[in-house]
């Protein structure tokens, strides 16, 4: 109901149903898929219809809740255990609006406010709380402060921390799809949330760069400024995932050489590896973001590569097998370069040069080798050679 009345594209409907039992619905032909209330699937449509429901905490986490679905449920019942006001508006079966918690005026006023102190009772509506200001920037939508305030008090009691690493994968993923995902992790900052499921990502805010290359100066806010230009630069998630994590090693850095950030790449790979394992991030995020953790400022240095170290970086990239690959390194970098006040504009010229170069190295192929007599460890001796001047014509190109 919500997107409907933004005016924006409905995806998928919420249907509750009032006043029935599980067998009523069984009778129907509908198919029970819920695990921890009773959802079931339309026989023909296979959209979720639930039966109204309500809750009671009854331990920590999201898990700890007891559900009663009962005929005698009502609709306004129901919606009393949703998260958000502009989330607890029903339309019923006679077009007529059910909007017993404000979510109209707050849809209006462009506010994202909860339905009741039972908020605070789901660690997970934080994170979806991050997630609508983050889909929701574009249109002017802010988070009500006394929302604000209950998310500071669940990560300060604890309640966050039952949060299990596949749900924050689950928010994290969705809020990297959004049209300003930075929103999503600056939210989770200023509540103290980031901090816990996110630490190797906070620990970026306060560390200086040189402000000769970076206006922003924190390390944090040009991350927030990266990951929202690899959003505008591509709907792809690995490279938002890459631009997001890229710096991750400048807060392992010596503090004696702030800010100067020597070695960081290196040192951003330890990180991420423990982030990656600990949220399960998809095995093409994570591949991503490891080779953009560890080239990104050798990509941008690529004119100053002698033709070997240039051959290296093509080949740990794997471009010479998968060219795609190479083009997502390239926005990842792209988006690094760009992400930073008054060069958003501004051409990234090793694109062009890297591009080029893989050019160069693939129009040497070892079927044309192979053709000429070698074999085995002599033709991919050949072939590195071969590959070697070609890249270095290139470079007197």
């Amino acid at each position: 109901m919500r997107d409907a009345l933004l005016g924006l594209p409905v995806r998928e409907r919420d249907w509750v149903v009032v006043g029935a039992r599980p067998e009523d619905l069984l009778a129907r032909g509908f198919r029970p898929v819920g695990k921890d209330f009773p959802v079931f699937l339309h026989p023909e449509t296979q959209e979720e219809y639930a039966l109204a429901r309500t809750e009671r905490k009854s331990g920590r986490g999201y898990h700890g809740f007891v559900v009663h679905a009962a005929p005698d449920v009502t609709l306004e019942q129901d919606l009393a255990r949703r998260d958000l006001t502009i989330n607890a508006i029903a339309k019923a079966p006679d077009g007529t609006l059910v909007d017993p918690f404000g979510g109209l005026r707050d849809l209006r006023r462009r506010l994202l406010r909860h339905v009741s102190l039972a908020f605070v009772e789901d660690p997970v509506r934080l994170l979806r709380v991050a997630r609508f200001a983050a889909r929701f920037a574009p249109l002017g939508f802010t988070i009500a402060p006394e929302t604000r305030a209950l998310m500071g008090g669940m990560v300060a009691n604890g309640e966050v921390d039952a949060l299990v690493p596949e749900r924050v994968w689950a928010e994290t993923e969705k809020a990297l799809a959004c049209e300003r995902p930075s929103v999503y992790f600056r939210v989770l900052r200023e509540c103290g949330a980031l901090g816990r499921i996110l630490p190797e990502l906070d620990r970026l805010f306060g560390v200086p760069q040189r402000l000769t290359y970076h206006p922003e100066v924190d390390c944090g806010v040009h991350t927030l400024w990266v990951v929202d230009r690899a959003a505008a630069l591509t709907p792809a998630l690995p490279v938002r995932f890459a631009a997001l994590v890229h710096d991750l090693g400048k807060a392992r850095t010596d503090p004696a050489a702030w800010p100067r950030h020597h070695g960081h790449e290196r040192l951003g790979l330890a990180p991420l590896r423990a982030l990656t394992a600990r949220l399960r991030v998809p095995k093409a995020h994570a591949e991503l973001g490891a080779l953009v953790v560890r080239h990104h400022g050798q990509a941008l240095r690529a004119r100053e590569l002698r033709p070997s170290r240039l051959l290296e970086l093509l080949t740990r990239l794997d471009a010479l097998r998968r060219p795609q690959r190479l083009d997502d390194f390239l926005l990842a970098c792209q988006a690094d370069y760009q992400g930073r006040p008054g060069y958003e504009g501004r051409p990234y010229a090793p694109a062009a040069y890297l591009r080029g170069a893989l050019k160069a190295a693939l129009a040497v192929q070892g079927r044309d080798l192979a053709a000429e007599g070698y074999r085995g460890a002599a033709l991919g001796e050949a072939l590195r050679r071969r590959r070697l001047a070609a890249l270095a014509a290139f470079k007197r190109s």
